[in-house]
């Protein structure tokens, strides 16, 4: 994937140095810190609801679930793999280091899009880009879908969990790394591992949070 850099996002990635992840320091990232500027990058939107950077921090899902795959590379090894909701990668990159045979990465920002490709050149891999929201419609010809911290909001649960069961009905399992938030269908998991993880805002500083990754099941 090669998605150009426009400014602001050029200037705010200068102030958001590639550095590793505290919980996964296998992988580095552009991480976002008090100093980042990324107010940036939302007044260059011009809007009142600008999307918000997500790809700028380490959710304590995504983080757990790259923990999780890279402790156990046979659940993606030789496998066609999506990352769903990418944000900032960290999960695609650790399936691509745990040695997927090809790592898809799902993202509808595209700022995001664009530091997606920054964290897989820094990381020594490379993605596939499906660009827009692939929730709302069938998926796409993988062997595993991971999906690390979607379940944030109630709309998002919702869309995030229609698309993993049009997933399972074509033969595809899910992963789910998620810190326990409101919105996680609970009722539809099997718990595979537990993890304190920090979770959102400088990795470096976060207060663990206990997480979970968890195989998505069939009602």
């Amino acid at each position: 994937m090669d998605t150009p850099l426009a400014e602001p996002l050029r200037s705010v990635l200068a102030d958001m140095p590639i550095r590793p992840v505290p919980f996964v320091a296998e992988i580095s990232l552009h991480l976002a810190h008090p100093g980042s500027g990324l107010r940036r990058l939302a007044e260059a939107w011009g809007d009142d609801d600008p999307p918000p950077p997500y790809w700028a921090w380490v959710w304590g899902g995504g983080a757990a679930l790259a923990r999780y795959v890279l402790d156990n590379p046979g659940c993606v090894a030789g496998r066609r793999v999506l990352d769903l909701g990418a944000g900032s990668g960290i999960v695609g990159v650790a399936a691509a280091k745990a040695g997927a045979r090809t790592v898809i990465v799902s993202e509808i920002d595209p700022d995001g899009r664009a530091v997606l490709a920054l964290n897989a050149a820094a990381n020594g891999v490379a993605f596939e880009a499906i660009v827009g929201d692939l929730t709302a419609g069938s998926p796409p010809a993988v062997d595993l879908v991971l999906v690390g911290d979607l379940f944030y909001a109630a709309d998002v649960a919702a869309r995030t969990a229609a698309f993993l069961d049009r997933c399972l009905a074509a033969g595809t399992p899910a992963l789910i790394g998620d810190p326990h938030r409101a919105w996680l269908p609970r009722e539809r998991l099997r718990k595979l591992a537990d993890y304190a993880a920090p979770d959102f805002g400088d990795a470096a500083q976060a207060t663990p949070t206990d997480c979970a990754v968890f195989a998505f099941e069939a009602r």
